[in-house]
């Protein structure tokens, strides 16, 4: 989740690093700090934003330095738990993603050796351990450290007086950048995007030694070679481009994610995935996602199972890497994001391990769980920034629609007008994106209250969980999400006048049971908001306010349902004045489990 960058080249190395930085904050920290090499090493970090220190840090002169920006898993956000960390002598500075899970008995055996700690971290185990084992040879001290170490970690390593850098990685990701004569390393590819569009992915085990000569990349003691990648989105793509926030910008890209990912799969001739033969052998499918992700499965399975009757099971994949069981060979679809979240790492590594046929649903080309899996499919929505996913779910959702209609057992003409239906979705998006201003009106009413709950049902179960997410992540607001029968199983003790329910309205089969849901919780007093399909002049009896949705055929409804729930939870979150697209203590890739 923390972000780290190096350099090495011609020129001053401080202002690279910190340039590369600020393009990683969307990853989230709490602290940040560089090192350089310069007579010795020379070193500023503290408990701000890399704004500020651009700021104050004092002029460091040296061509070769690390930077990171550290949110605190081992320790609490302060100065000398900040990155980058030292051995004892200051000869040897080390950056650290990750988690190492031996390091309380490590740092004993180092106490005991007379090593001296000075911070509460786990990293800090990581420089003593080199120290302890160098030499004079900066890599082979690497090598013998790493061998130590239980836990997952990606890191860059600068000694004083050594015009190199030592990069590792294992189940945290961590890229090189290729430049002209200058070399970058990075968490993340917008790191180093105003430098270089041509990257390397490290694998897991690899270490890698940079110096002025080249790249030299080890595993297991032999020296492999790594394949450039050029990135095809440019540095504009991860800016701004006038909005207020980059989840508002994002959120107005969705109709241009959904033309995006579409084209990319329905002109192909044969999908990549056979789902017929699995639905001929009587065979489930197993969705595998964390938060936002795995809402966008919950989705997968109505679509899946009505549309081609194959039974679905949706697991947190947290909860499956520990506890989860499933029968050899399943077909197995783990979506992420970033394709580096921990957790979907570990459970994609289990199922391997029983020979199931896994196939990654990811945004970023190059990922680890790209690298990893049987097959990927990528959702074409381009650099997400803001730690609120918006337009990737929108473009998971897309994937999923796509598999299911590929294979769908529906009758022709229904299927003809669902397809109909899918090339206008742009439109309908477009239409909620700019005629939100009753959304802006629900917003500011919502901005005053501390809980609030999300009910829907069918398939927008799925959807009342994500809108309590999203409004918890960004407002700071409690919000719950539920299925609405299932309000009369303990939540209504919760209901009044200071807790607003806001009802996902399906036009489907379900229309009735969840307006019998909105008169239950109406003679409890909570305030009533109702997302409703344009036209729907009964339900405004019932409730205190209404956002009007452009009508769909309501499998498509999770996706403008979704849209005007984003817009609700950024105008209430900005009503709130709330930090939008850094909320605290989350980050963008969850890389440690």
């Amino acid at each position: 989740m923390c972000g780290i960058v190096g350099y090495i080249g011609d020129k001053q190395a401080q202002s690279i690093l910190l340039s590369a930085l600020s393009m990683l904050e969307y990853r989230g920290y709490d602290s940040c700090g560089i090192a350089v090499v310069s007579n010795g090493i020379k070193s500023y970090k503290n408990v701000l934003r890399v704004a500020e220190m651009k700021e104050i840090a004092p002029q460091i002169i040296g061509t070769v330095g690390i930077g990171h920006t550290r949110w605190a898993t081992c320790g609490e956000p302060t100065r000398v738990n900040a990155h980058p960390h030292f051995d004892c002598t200051g000869n040897i500075a080390v950056v650290h993603n990750g988690v190492i899970t031996n390091y309380p008995v490590l740092k004993q055996k180092l106490i005991n050796d007379g090593h001296e700690f000075v911070s509460d971290t786990d990293t800090e185990v990581i420089p003593h351990l080199i120290e302890k084992y160098y030499k004079g040879d900066l890599e082979k001290a690497v090598e013998l450290a790493l061998l130590d170490i239980q836990g997952s970690y990606a890191i860059a390593v600068i000694g004083a007086g050594e015009n190199k850098l030592v990069v590792a990685r294992k189940d945290s990701p961590l890229i090189i950048g290729v430049g002209d004569r200058e070399t970058f390393v990075a968490s993340d590819v917008p790191a180093i995007l105003d430098y270089t569009n041509q990257v390397i992915y490290l694998d897991d085990g690899d270490i890698g030694v940079i110096t002025g000569d080249g790249i030299k990349i080890k595993k297991d003691g032999l020296e492999i070679h790594r394949e450039e990648h050029k990135i095809l989105w440019s540095v504009e793509a991860a800016q701004k481009a006038g909005y207020e926030h980059f989840m508002l910008k994002e959120i107005h890209e969705q109709p241009k994610v959904i033309r995006d990912t579409l084209s990319e799969y329905t002109q192909m001739s044969e999908p990549i995935v056979d789902l017929e033969n699995l639905r001929e052998d009587d065979r489930s499918i197993l969705i595998l996602a964390c938060g936002t992700s795995y809402n966008a499965g919950l989705v997968g399975k109505y679509i899946m199972e009505d549309l081609v009757g194959v039974p679905v099971r949706v697991e947190i994949a947290s909860e499956f890497s520990c506890y989860g069981q499933t029968p050899e060979k399943t077909l197995a679809f783990v979506i992420s994001q970033s394709g580096e979240t921990a957790d979907v790492l570990k459970a994609i590594r289990k199922l391997k391990g029983v020979q199931c046929h896994v196939v990654a649903v990811t945004n970023v080309v190059g990922s680890s769980i790209s690298r990893i899996a049987d097959q990927t499919i990528y959702t074409r929505a381009g650099p997400e920034i803001s730690v609120a996913a918006t337009k990737s779910f929108i473009a998971q959702l897309m994937v999923l629609y796509w598999l299911a209609m590929s294979y769908s057992k529906v009758d022709a003409k229904r299927l003809a007008d669902i397809l109909l239906e899918l090339r206008q979705l742009p439109s309908k998006v477009q239409w909620m994106l700019d005629n939100g201003e009753d959304i802006l009106q629900c917003a500011r009413y919502l901005a005053r209250f501390e809980n609030v709950f999300f009910i829907g049902r069918g398939l927008n179960y799925p959807i009342a969980l994500e809108g309590a997410l999203k409004l918890k992540e960004i407002s700071y607001i409690h919000a719950e999400g539920y299925a609405a029968g299932e309000l009369k199983h303990g939540p209504f003790s919760l209901l009044g006048e200071n807790t607003p329910v806001i009802t996902i309205t399906g036009q489907d089969s379900t229309y009735e049971s969840i307006l019998t849901n909105i008169k239950e919780v109406k003679a409890r007093k909570s305030p009533l908001i109702a997302l409703t399909g344009d036209g729907d002049e009964a339900i405004k009896e019932f409730v205190d306010m209404v956002i009007t949705v452009p009508r769909v055929d309501p499998i498509f409804s999770p996706v403008v349902n979704t849209v005007a729930l984003q817009l609700l939870a950024y105008y209430t979150a900005r009503e709130r004045d709330c930090p939008i697209d850094f909320p605290r203590n989350l980050a963008k890739s969850v890389t440690v489990e």
